[in-house]
C-alpha cells in the first residue's frame, strides 16, 4: 500500500470523526446523550460537540405541545352509559435536566407512555362521573375538566409532562336514553308554550274585562249625567209653565177676565197636539159635555190650590 493511499484512509477516518462530533439539533428538540448506556448530558438546539464512539445519542426529545384523541365509555351513578370523545393537550413540563430525565428513561418507549397517559385520563374521567347521575353529566363538562386536570398534573410532573388542555368534545347517551331525552325537552318545551299561552290568554281576558267595566261605568256615568239634565230640563220647563200660567192668570184677572179661558186653551191646545203628532195611534177622548165640564172643573180646582199657594 503506498503512501498516499494510506494518508487518503487516515484523513478520511479523520473527517469521518470530526464530522460524526458535530451533531445539529432542531429547534423545539432536546437531545439525551448517554455514555455507554448511562445518562451524560443533554443536547441543546443549535450546533453542539459530542465525543465520538464514547458518546452517543439516546433519545431526541420534542419539547413542543403534543396532542392525543381519545374515545371511551364511562358508567354513570344510575348505570347509564356516557360516551366520550376527547383531545388531550400535553408538553414537556420544561427544559431542566431532571425533567428530560424523567422523559427519556420514565418510560420504555413512546407507546408506552400514550398508554399509561390515556388510560389514566380515562380511570379519573370514569371515578368522577361514577358519583353523577344520568342528568348531571352534560352540565358538568368543566367540573369533569378540573377535576382531571386536578388529578393529572401531580402525575404527569413525575414523568416530566404537564397537561395543558382536555377538551371533552362530545357527550354522547345510548339511543335509548337519547331519545326519552329529546322527548323530556320537547314536552317541557310545551309545558312552557302551554303556560305561556296560558298567562298571554289571562292577560287578554283581564284587559277585556278591564275595559268592559271601564266601558259601563263610562256608560253608566254618562247614562246619569243624561238623566240628571233631562230631569232639570224636565224641572226648568215645568218651573217655566209655571211661570207662564202665572203671569198669563194675572193678565186675565187685571182684564177682568174668568182664568178658566187659559186651562180650556191649554186642553185645546194639547188635544190638537196629541192629533198632529201621534202618527196614526187612535186617541178616545170622551167629547161628551159632561166630560168636558168635569175636565174644567178639576183644571180650576187645580188653579185656586196654586193661587192659594202662590198667596200664601
Amino acid at each position: 500500500m503506498t503512501p498516499q493511499i494510506t494518508f487518503l484512509i487516515v484523513a478520511f477516518i479523520l473527517l469521518v470523526i470530526i464530522f460524526s462530533s458535530f451533531v445539529s439539533v432542531k429547534q423545539g428538540t432536546i437531545v439525551v446523550i448517554t455514555v455507554f448506556g448511562k445518562y451524560r448530558r443533554i443536547l441543546t438546539p443549535g450546533l453542539n460537540f459530542k465525543i465520538p464512539f464514547i458518546e452517543s445519542i439516546h433519545s431526541k426529545i420534542s419539547i413542543q405541545n403534543r396532542s392525543v384523541e381519545l374515545e371511551f365509555q364511562a358508567v354513570t351513578f344510575d348505570q347509564a352509559n356516557v360516551y366520550f370523545k376527547a383531545m388531550l393537550l400535553y408538553s414537556v413540563l420544561d427544559q431542566q435536566e431532571e425533567t428530560i430525565k424523567n422523559v427519556a428513561f420514565k418510560f420504555v418507549d413512546e407507546r408506552n407512555l400514550m398508554q399509561a397517559l390515556i388510560r389514566t385520563v380515562e380511570g379519573s374521567i370514569r371515578a368522577f362521573v361514577a358519583t353523577k347521575r344520568q342528568s348531571e353529566v352534560l352540565i358538568l363538562r368543566r367540573d369533569i375538566v378540573e377535576h382531571v386536570k386536578e388529578q393529572l398534573d401531580v402525575i404527569l410532573e413525575g414523568w416530566g409532562y404537564h397537561l395543558q388542555d382536555l377538551q371533552l368534545n362530545d357527550i354522547t347517551f345510548d339511543e335509548v336514553i337519547m331519545k326519552s331525552m329529546s322527548q323530556v325537552v320537547a314536552s317541557n318545551n310545551l309545558k312552557a308554550a302551554a303556560e305561556n299561552e296560558g298567562q298571554a290568554l289571562l292577560i287578554t281576558k283581564t284587559k277585556a274585562a278591564e275595559a268592559e267595566g271601564n266601558a259601563i261605568k263610562i256608560s253608566a256615568e254618562a247614562d246619569r249625567q243624561a238623566s240628571q239634565l233631562r230631569g232639570q230640563g224636565v224641572a226648568l220647563f215645568r218651573e217655566e209653565v209655571a211661570k207662564g200660567m202665572s203671569v198669563a192668570a194675572k193678565e186675565m184677572r187685571d182684564a177682568n177676565m174668568d182664568t178658566s179661558v187659559i186651562l180650556f186653551t191649554m186642553w185645546t191646545e194639547s188635544i190638537k197636539h196629541f192629533a198632529e203628532h201621534s202618527q196614526g195611534n187612535v186617541i178616545f177622548l170622551d167629547g161628551s159635555s159632561e166630560s168636558m165640564q168635569k175636565t174644567m172643573k178639576e183644571m180650576m180646582a187645580l188653579n185656586l190650590l196654586h193661587d192659594d199657594s202662590v198667596k200664601r
